[in-house]
C-alpha cells in the first residue's frame, strides 16, 4: 500500500466517490467510517488499496463550501469553487426566491456569482425574463444572455481560471450548457415537462469538469428548493448586497427591518434604493432564520 496520494472528487455518489490523481487518472475513493462528509471538489489524500480503489484518509481543507439545507438535513453542493453560475431561462419559468437564496448562500462564502439567462431564442418570454432579472443585473451581477444551443461563447471569459458551480433549476438547459463548453461530456437532456413547468431531473450528482481554456465546472443536479436553515439573521443581511450600506444606520443594532423605528432599511426601500420584493424575500428568510 502506499500513502500521501492527493487527489480531488470530482463525483459523489453517497457512500463512494470518482477521485482525480494530479495525472488526470480517476480512482474510487471510499471514507473511512460511516460518515460522507465529502463534497465535489474537495482535495483529499489518499490511501490506495487495489489498482483502482483507495481509501480517503484525510480531508484537506477548503476553502468554500456551497450547501443548502433545512430543519433536517444539509446537502452538500460543492466544495473549494470560486464562482457560482445562476442559469435561468425564458422557459420553463424560474423561480425569484430561489436566486435570491442562492445569491444569498454564495455572499456568505464569498464566491463571485453571475446570471445565465439561457434560450433567448425564444423570443416571445425574453422580454419578460429580462425584466425580472433587471433588478439583479442592477445590483453588479453580471447577466450573460446565450442559446446554449447555438453559442456558448459569450460564457467563456467568465469561466477561464475560475472554478464554476453551475445551478439551476430543472429544465434550465444547465445540462446543454455543459455539452456545449466540454466536448465529449454527453451530459443526458431530456424534453421538458410542460404539464409541470418545470424540467425533468437529468443529473443525479454533482461532477466535475476540466475546461479547454482553463478553470473547472461543476454540474449539479437541477433543484427546485435552496434552503438556508444552516444561516443566521445577520448572515442574510450580508448577503443581501444591497442592505450593506444601510444596515449600520440602524437605530438600534439588533433592528429586524420589520416596524422598527428608525430603520434604515426601510428608509432606503422608501427611496427607492432597496426593491420591495427583494426585501419581502428578506422578510421570509429572517423570520425563519437562526439567532
Amino acid at each position: 500500500m502506499s500513502t500521501g496520494l492527493e487527489g480531488v472528487v470530482v463525483a459523489a455518489f453517497g457512500r463512494h466517490y470518482e477521485i482525480e490523481l494530479p495525472d488526470q487518472s480517476l480512482i474510487t475513493g471510499f471514507p473511512l467510517g460511516k460518515k460522507s462528509p465529502y463534497a465535489c471538489g474537495d482535495r483529499v489524500m489518499l490511501q490506495r488499496s487495489s489498482a483502482d480503489q483507495a481509501q480517503i484518509v484525510r480531508h484537506l481543507p477548503r476553502s468554500s463550501l456551497l450547501y443548502r439545507s433545512d430543519a433536517f438535513r444539509q446537502k452538500l453542493i460543492v466544495a473549494n469553487a470560486t464562482q457560482l453560475v445562476l442559469v435561468v431561462a425564458t422557459d420553463p419559468s424560474f423561480s425569484d426566491e430561489l436566486l435570491t437564496r442562492a445569491l444569498v448562500a454564495a455572499e456568505t462564502e464569498g464566491l463571485r456569482s453571475l446570471i445565465v439567462l439561457n434560450k433567448i431564442d425564444l423570443a416571445e418570454q425574453l422580454a419578460a425574463s429580462r425584466r425580472r432579472l433587471a433588478t439583479l443585473a442592477g445590483l453588479g451581477y453580471p447577466l450573460i444572455e446565450l442559446c446554449a444551443r447555438r453559442d456558448v461563447v459569450p460564457l467563456l471569459p467568465y469561466l477561464a481560471g475560475e472554478c464554476s458551480v453551475l445551478v439551476g433549476q430543472s429544465g434550465m438547459g444547465k445540462s446543454t450548457l455543459i455539452n456545449a463548453l466540454v466536448p465529449g461530456a454527453a451530459a443526458a437532456t431530456r424534453e421538458i415537462s410542460a404539464a409541470l413547468d418545470s424540467g425533468k431531473h437529468t443529473t443525479t450528482h454533482a461532477r466535475l469538469y476540466r475546461l479547454e481554456q482553463g478553470g473547472t465546472l461543476i454540474d449539479s443536479p437541477g433543484l427546485q428548493e435552496f434552503g438556508l436553515a444552516h444561516l443566521t439573521r445577520g448572515a442574510i443581511e450580508q448577503g443581501f448586497v444591497e442592505f450593506r450600506p444601510h444596515l449600520v444606520n440602524c437605530r438600534f443594532r439588533d433592528c429586524r427591518h420589520r416596524t422598527e423605528p428608525g430603520c434604515a432599511i426601510k428608509a432606503a426601500i422608501a427611496k427607492g434604493k432597496i426593491d420591495e420584493r427583494r426585501y419581502e424575500i428578506f422578510l421570509r428568510l429572517g423570520a425563519t432564520a437562526r439567532g
